[in-house]
Parts: structure tokens; C-alpha cells; sequence
């Protein structure tokens, strides 16, 4: 991520890429799949990556490599985006930010090489170098194992049931194959690179007349007293989704907003968080804006209709398996002062505004 704190925002978009790029050694940002850790030390345990609703465990959407430039404590920086996929529920989101130096116990002073490394399969680890386990089931730590094979981690009961159902019952008795035998357990989200571009500038006035015009289009027939009632009422409300809309016009496959300290676009005037909803960092400090998911414009023939669906969601196909997850817009708010509370990973603050029939 490039320096953000003149206003500049960076659009993210997702691209295939092969799975070296996606490890934890290569920093990547990216979206689905197990989480690429940053730091091995001090990882969210279950209990933290729990739904905090309906209690069960959550799914690894998210992560942004976002160091900060002039902080030598965060020369690595990741933020780590998780939701709950269990139907009814589906709501629960947990995000959580870490930070290293570039001298540190788990990389290397050289940035990484960009070409593919020798080996050529594309084999999974589910052990860190630090030692600790991770989940065959969802890439988090997995603190509890198989009582029959001892091989096999999980980080709860219920992943631990569900690997047994996927085919862990007849790979258990082969316990040297078992990171060769993982199979798809419908749990994890598909894994794309998120490719970062800067957004280009576009002409206040011009948002500003496309919105005029299209207000005014609108009330074209409407009569006196409805006008009155959606000057009153509605002009805030267009005024806020027309700028969502103009924004994400220009470049409509974008899933991801990113601008430390600058304000998000939201789709409605509806629940938008005050200042007071948004809690304190546990340092003291304020919270603030630094990237939002975004929905995007889905092409219809009637000029008049706007529907806006999320971008990401698209992608990541997640309302397959009928599990239901469904948002307008997420916006992530970390530490301002993005402060080192130990050498783990410590949670953030992310408000969901749900989507509204905008039409």
C-alpha cells in the first residue's frame, strides 16, 4: 500500500494468481483460502476467531499487506478480515491487525524474490516454523488433535467432525499423507490475489452535476407536497448513494477501498456510525477509517435502475451450499496510532452497513 495520509485512495481488485504468491513469505494481499499469518507469534485463538452471535467458528474472507511508511515497527503490516458463514446467523465479523519490523524472527532483511520458487507442487503446511499447528479445516490455530492418528489439528470439535465426514476417517490410518489429503471441506472461501491500483482523480464538479441531474430527473413527475417531502427527506439520501454511485462507476470490478484516515462512501444515509459508535483502541487512542469493501453496479436495461450487489461477493461465491452471507458495504477502523500491544495480533473495530433497496 502506498502513503495514503494526503487523501490518495487505492481501489483493490482480484486476479488469479498461483499459490507461492499467496504464502505468508511473499506478503501478499489477498481474498479467500486459509489466512497467509504474518507474525507466528501470539495468533487469535479460537475462542477469538469465534462468531461472537451464534458461537461458531469464523471464515477467513480477508487480508491486506498495509505497512505504514516512516513506522519502523510496521514495516510489515497486515490487517486479517473473518466472517461468520454459518447459516441463520451469517453475521459475525472479527478483524485483526499485526506489525513487525523488517528485522524480525520470521523473514528475511531482503524483500522476497518475485520469481517462483524451485519446487514445483504447490504442497500445504499446517505446521509454522515456531511449531504450532494450524486447522486442516480453516488454516487457524488448531490446538486440539485427532485422539486416533495424533497428526491432524483442528481448532474446534466441529472442524474436527466435519474433516472426519470429508474423508479424515480413511486418511486417519495413513497419518505420513495427511497434508496430501486434504480435502475440500465447503468451509473456505476461493483464494484470489488482491491487486492494488491508485485511484484516479475525478472532477468534484462533475459528480456534481451527474448527481444534480439525476435528482432531478427523478422528481421530473412527482407532484408539489412529494417534492417537498423528498427535499426534505430523500436529497440526503440521493445525495450520499449518487456519490457511492459515481465512485464506484469508474471503476466497477473494484471489491476494496483503501485510505487510512480519509472517509469511506457509504450506499445509504442509513447507519452511518457517529463518532461514538466507533470504541477507542484499548492504547487510548481514536480509531479511524482505513478500508471498506465495496459493492458495484449490476448492468440493467432500464437507465433508471440501479442495483447495487457486493463486488466481492461475487467472487468469493458464498451463497453456495445455500449459506447465506450478505453485505453492502464493510468498513474496517484500526488504531490511529497503530500501536504494537505485544507482538501478536490485536483486534480492530469493522461496521457492516447492510444493503437497502436503493432502486
Amino acid at each position: 500500500m502506498a502513503d495514503t495520509s494526503t487523501g490518495q485512495v487505492e481501489l483493490g481488485f482480484v486476479e488469479a494468481a498461483p499459490a507461492w504468491r499467496l504464502r505468508s513469505e511473499q506478503f501478499p494481499s489477498k481474498v479467500g483460502g486459509r489466512p497467509a499469518w504474518l507474525s507466528e507469534a501470539g495468533l487469535p485463538g479460537p475462542t477469538e476467531l469465534a462468531c461472537s452471535l451464534c458461537g461458531h467458528p469464523l471464515a477467513f474472507l480477508l487480508q491486506l499487506y498495509a505497512p505504514l511508511p516512516g513506522r519502523a515497527d510496521a514495516f510489515h503490516r497486515g490487517l486479517f478480515l473473518f466472517c461468520c458463514r454459518t447459516p441463520p446467523c451469517c453475521v459475525g465479523l472479527r478483524v485483526f491487525r499485526n506489525q513487525l519490523p523488517r528485522r524480525n524472527d520470521f523473514y528475511s532483511f531482503e524483500p522476497p524474490s518475485e520469481d517462483p520458487p524451485p519446487e514445483t507442487g504447490e504442497s500445504l503446511s499446517l505446521q509454522l516454523k515456531s511449531g504450532a499447528h494450524l486447522c486442516r479445516v480453516c488454516g487457524c490455530l488448531g490446538p486440539k488433535t485427532c485422539s486416533r492418528c495424533h497428526q491432524a489439528h483442528y481448532c474446534s470439535k466441529e472442524h474436527q467432525a466435519l474433516d472426519w465426514r470429508s474423508g479424515h476417517k480413511q486418511a486417519c490410518a495413513q497419518p505420513d499423507n495427511l497434508d496430501n489429503t486434504i480435502p475440500d471441506h465447503n468451509f473456505l472461501f476461493p483464494e484470489f490475489e488482491i491487486v492494488i491500483e491508485t485511484e484516479d482523480e475525478i472532477m468534484p464538479e462533475v459528480v456534481e452535476k451527474e448527481d444534480e441531474s439525476e435528482i432531478i430527473g427523478s422528481m421530473g413527475e412527482a407532484s408539489e407536497e412529494e417534492m417537498d417531502s423528498m427535499a426534505k427527506h430523500e436529497s440526503r439520501e440521493d445525495r450520499i448513494f449518487q456519490k457511492f454511485k459515481t465512485k464506484i462507476s469508474l471503476e466497477p470490478e473494484q471489491i476494496l477501498r483503501y485510505g487510512r484516515g480519509v472517509a469511506p462512501i457509504w450506499i445509504s444515509a442509513e447507519n452511518i456510525p457517529q463518532e461514538k459508535d466507533i470504541p477507542d483502541c484499548p492504547c487510548g487512542a481514536k480509531r479511524i477509517f482505513e478500508f471498506q469493501t465495496v459493492p458495484h453496479r449490476q448492468a440493467s436495461d432500464d437507465a433508471s435502475s440501479f442495483q447495487v450487489m457486493p463486488q466481492l461477493l461475487n467472487y468469493l461465491k458464498a451463497d453456495r451450499l445455500g449459506r447465506s452471507v450478505d453485505w453492502g458495504v464493510l468498513a474496517v477502523f484500526t488504531c490511529a496510532e497503530s500501536c504494537g500491544l505485544g507482538a501478536g495480533y490485536t483486534e480492530e473495530f469493522v461496521w457492516k452497513q447492510d444493503l437497502l433497496d436503493t432502486a
